[in-house]
């Protein structure tokens, strides 16, 4: 979506520090769903969400606005200029650690591309230190798309960043309205503890190897040329 288009909602509590993942329960997301509310049986640990029937989107927001420990980010189709502004607000944040992967045969799109262009000039010092544009370790896709956020709470599914990819909501509270469009996907949030620790492992490990690979390709974006001295640039 570009940044016209998008409008800063209620789940976005970026700016706010008293909104955090601290006390983060899965309950907190049941206003997202078509129904407002879960089962009685539904898990502690996991939750489902359908694109197209509920909104993803704000739920990715209410997460991802909320980090203020940790963000470990792999994200295949990288299109939404209100998340992005959101993880750029952590990476200039000095108590935030954070590692986002993004894969190299889709930041040569031209939303993407403009997204990252804009940052780099934005920030420069912190674009080319939390962010790589790259490629498994066997040099296929770096097709994850999910996240993990201080500690706490996972996201994984089908979702791709992009108006399609989350089914933005057009109409308030409901799928539907002039240009809805949603795509058939799915977005897990998790809070199971070993699923965590699991996961941020990998993410970890997808960044690096990424990073390693990009210092290969001069057009690539990656901290890692700071120290090799090469120098960074976007592709």
């Amino acid at each position: 979506m570009s940044a016209a288009k998008f409008k800063k909602s209620p789940s976005n509590a970026l700016g706010d520090p008293t909104q955090n993942l601290q006390t983060f329960n899965l309950l907190d997301l049941q206003q997202f769903t078509l129904e407002k509310t879960y089962s009685t049986n539904a898990s502690k640990d996991l939750h489902l969400f359908y694109v197209g029937r509920d909104d993803v989107h704000d739920i990715l927001k209410y997460v991802l606005s909320r980090v203020s420990v940790s963000l470990y980010l792999n994200m295949f189709g990288y299109d939404d200029a209100e998340l992005n502004d959101i993880l750029m607000a952590k990476v200039a944040d000095p108590n935030i650690a954070v590692m986002i992967t993004l894969d190299k045969s889709q930041a040569g799109s031209k939303t993407e591309k403009m997204l990252l262009s804009s940052d780099a000039a934005k920030n420069p010092q912190a674009f080319n230190k939390f962010f790589v544009v790259g490629q498994s370790a066997t040099h296929q896709i770096t097709h994850t798309k999910g996240f993990v956020a201080d500690g706490r709470v996972a996201g994984e599914g089908s979702t791709n960043w992009s108006t399609s990819g989350e089914g933005v909501f057009v109409v308030s509270g409901e799928p539907g309205g002039s240009g809805f469009k949603a795509q058939n996907n799915t977005q897990s949030i998790i809070t199971d503890a070993d699923t965590i620790t699991r996961f941020t492992t990998e993410l970890i490990a997808e960044h690096m190897a990424a990073q390693q690979g990009a210092l290969n390709h001069p057009n690539v974006q990656s901290s890692m040329k700071l120290k090799a001295g090469k120098g960074p640039t976007v592709s």
